[in-house]
């Protein structure tokens, strides 16, 4: 999560703040209420520490395709080093207009309908912050990406959960209808989702799409994993009929290309709602990374084959990982997309994942993250056992990670 000590609140960060009140799940806080480090600060620092294989934080450990740096370096090269255009420049914008017609028949208006902003994060929060008010409800399904709960909680809106759960880590309809009340006025979701590795059927969709009507809730669709799936479509909501016209689609160039450091992400949509995302948007960076725009829009026009290369190779990776945790004595829950895998501590009669995950670096040398930290306090009971492994790692450190744990059960 990236630090909020800067974000223009008076308020001092102690455990009253609201938005480390929506992140003490993910460790935040100190036991005597200090500003402490996160989970993944802990987690990386372990690994640092004893030489461990991090599969905690997700992010890749080898560039993406060699055309899209040249891209970047010869915008680099070529002066586009100033501001870009607060909405982005306008080859990426028909670029991103572009993959959404080529692989999903949306037709945003580059003009007026996409908006470039500084990764997905920043897309997320000008969404958010422009159309929730205090006393607002946003749903989110639970386990989350933990940057949401700070978002909300600075947007003073009260965060609602439906649950995802094991082993297909699908949202329950009954419940689902029941966390929808005449206050929800953004669903903020997340398909392929972060971090059960869920891809969500269209009738899940379908779903959504009628409570948010029946509501007249926002859709807010976090797309960041979109071409990372394993043998499942990955179905933008907003193609869903009646969805069109409520709903804000985000994505990016990081999880896409491996260009995390970039910070390229974009928000398309209805009119309507992308010009308040615009505007507040133009408040938190204005624009960011000119020469990489230019490059991002070359990664978007390569041809099909690159798209449906970066999921089978990721598919490989998965099942290396997967058959070492396996072998470790977890119980695995195969994800259908993004580049995380959950396992179960339980078979190993481990009840306690936040325990397991700061002892595995030190018993077999690899890190993980647990999952229960992307929960409020009920989730965090509900995925006690569970823990979550990044496998967007080089094959030959997945198997070597894999070695590593298949020696685990002698170690407790």
């Amino acid at each position: 999560m990236a630090d909020m000590s800067s974000a223009g609140s008076t308020e001092p960060l102690t455990a009253t703040s609201p938005w480390q009140r929506a992140a003490t799940g993910a460790n935040l806080l100190s036991s005597d209420g200090n500003l402490g480090v996160t989970i993944f600060e802990e987690m990386t620092t372990l690994a640092n520490s004893t030489g461990a294989i991090n599969l905690g934080q997700g992010f890749p450990d080898e560039d993406g395709p060699a055309e899209i740096k040249a891209a970047a370096q010869a915008a680099i090269a070529g002066g586009a080093n100033q501001y870009a255009p607060g909405k982005g420049i306008p080859e990426l914008r028909e670029a991103i207009s572009g993959h959404q017609r080529r692989f999903y028949g949306l037709t945003p208006d580059p003009q007026t309908e996409v908006v470039v902003t500084t990764g997905a994060t920043e897309a997320i929060a000008a969404s958010l912050l422009a159309f929730v008010q205090p006393g607002d409800e946003v749903l989110t399904f639970e386990p989350f990406y933990d940057s949401y709960g700070a978002i909300i909680a600075m947007a003073g809106a009260k965060h609602v959960t439906a649950p995802l759960l094991a082993p297909d880590f699908l949202p329950d309809a009954k419940t689902l209808e029941d966390a929808f009340t005449s206050r929800t006025k953004v669903v903020l979701m997340n398909n392929p989702h972060n971090p059960t590795g869920a891809v969500f059927p269209r009738e899940v969709l379908a779903k959504v799409v009628e409570l948010a009507i029946k509501h007249d809730a926002i859709i807010v669709s976090d797309e960041v994993y979109e071409h990372l799936t394993f043998g499942v479509p990955h179905v933008p909501i907003a193609s869903l009929p009646g969805a069109a016209d409520r709903t804000i689609t985000i994505s990016s160039a990081g999880k896409t290309f491996s260009f995390t450091g970039w910070k390229v992400g974009w928000l398309s949509g209805p009119v309507h709602l992308v010009a308040a995302a615009r505007t507040v948007k133009q408040f938190l960076t204005y624009s960011s990374g000119t020469p990489f725009q230019a490059a991002i829009a070359v990664g978007l026009a390569l041809p099909d084959d690159f798209f449906t290369d970066i999921a089978a190779t990721l598919r490989n990776k998965r099942d290396i990982l997967s058959e070492g945790l396996r072998q470790a004595g977890f119980g695995v829950y195969s994800p259908s997309g993004t580049y995380f895998i959950n396992v179960d501590t339980a078979p190993l009669g481990i009840s306690d994942s936040v325990d397991l995950a700061r002892r595995l670096p030190g018993l077999v040398g690899v890190a993980a993250i647990p999952l229960p930290v992307f929960c409020h306090p009920e989730g965090a009971q509900r995925t006690r056992s569970l823990l979550r492994f990044a496998f967007c790692k080089r094959a030959e450190v997945l198997e070597q990670a894999a070695g590593r744990l298949a020696k685990l059960k002698d170690m407790l």
